[in-house]
């Protein structure tokens, strides 16, 4: 059978919601995907890629800090969400 690669989480303290989530949806198309939805109230990102959809879910804790996780229930390529995180983190500045 086939499993998923684990979600890549991104935790950053201090951060800007803003930022980080500009920064995940330009992670996400500089990898290449099409972006179908972009909704910073919700925190949510939705691209796909060769029919695999990737997700990535940006939210405030209550210390302030952002969590960024990107998933995919159908990535055809393994290495994509690695790929986007290690983006994610070249546009914030890691």
């Amino acid at each position: 059978p086939y499993y998923p690669p684990p979600a890549a989480t991104v935790v950053m303290t201090p951060a800007s919601f803003d930022r980080s989530f500009a920064a995940a949806a330009g992670a996400m198309h500089d990898e290449g995907l099409t972006i179908t939805v972009q909704d910073a109230g919700s925190g949510t990102i939705v691209g796909g890629l060769a029919g695999s959809t990737v997700t990535a879910t940006v939210r405030r804790q209550a210390d302030g800090s952002v969590v960024v996780q990107f998933n995919s229930r159908d990535a055809r390529d393994p290495a994509l969400l690695e790929r986007i995180s290690s983006r994610y983190d070249r546009l914030m500045g890691r």
